[in-house]
């Protein structure tokens, strides 16, 4: 595992822009191996933005984006793909396959790794069905394995999109408002999934959240974004009533997420 003295994921300065909208400016970051970080802002703060930074899938307009030791803009296509690899993302969307049983969307977590003829014969004859059938047993729903997955309920689908993440055995989850979508009940249990999954496998977890009460819970640290920019990054038992109200005080500008 990669040293826990050394950030498994730092931002230079670094800026975005999406056409004429600044979406992001001048970021300074470290993440540490194993901490629970949350990002918090209004819609349009730049969580999103950030967290497709750190996953690789935006290279920075200005600045530099380091994830697990290497500069990603400066890496060629596979390298920076193998590293990628060892980054997880977890999607408010959920992104699975609604006419192919469970086991499928699970497996999705390998294609990083299969071959495309190894891809496709998995779907008529499933692989690697014990790895999944175990990472459907760590998010609570082993029974689920060859059922549809359209036929599951909304917290059901995000527990398929976990398990996906756990086969693709990342090092870093990141999670894009993964409980926007289900109702407070089924959030809370979402996120102590997260939290429990994340401490016991002794991985580093980055989640965007609407709300503060859950990132307060279930996180150590929290960065409150606004207009692009870091408010504050402050330990979670740090966070004030008068920090939160000046992060929501004024609404975003439109800009992408």
């Amino acid at each position: 595992m990669y040293p826990s003295t050394s950030p498994v994921l730092e931002l230079k300065q670094v800026s975005h822009r999406f056409d004429r909208i600044s979406a992001l400016h001048h970021l300074n970051l470290q993440i540490r191996s194993g901490e629970r970080v949350a990002l918090i802002g209004s819609s349009g703060a730049g969580k999103s933005t950030l967290l497709k930074l750190l996953n690789g899938t935006l290279l920075p307009t200005q600045g530099e984006v380091w994830a697990l030791g290497y500069p990603l803009s400066q890496l060629s296509g596979s390298k920076r793909r193998r590293v990628q690899r060892q980054i997880g993302t977890i999607y408010q969307q959920f992104h699975l396959v609604d006419n192919l049983a469970v086991i499928h969307n699970v497996n999705a977590g390998h294609l990083g790794t299969w071959p495309f003829w190894k891809a496709a014969l998995s779907l008529l004859y499933p692989l690697e069905v014990e790895t999944a059938a175990k990472a459907l047993h760590r998010v609570g729903i082993p029974e689920k394995l060859y059922e549809r997955t359209d036929r599951l309920s909304g917290g059901q689908q995000q527990r398929v999109a976990i398990a996906r993440v756990l086969v693709q055995n990342p090092a870093i989850i990141l999670a894009d408002e993964p409980v926007a979508s289900l109702d407070p009940e089924r959030s809370r249990e979402i996120m102590a999934l997260l939290q429990s999954l994340v401490q016991d496998l002794r991985r580093t977890l980055i989640i965007s959240l609407h709300s503060v009460e859950l990132a307060q819970i279930y996180c150590d640290r929290i960065i409150g974004l606004r207009h692009g920019q870091i408010m504050f990054d402050v330990p979670a038992a740090q966070l004030t009533t008068a920090m939160i109200d000046d992060l929501y005080r004024l609404k975003s500008p439109e800009s992408p997420a």
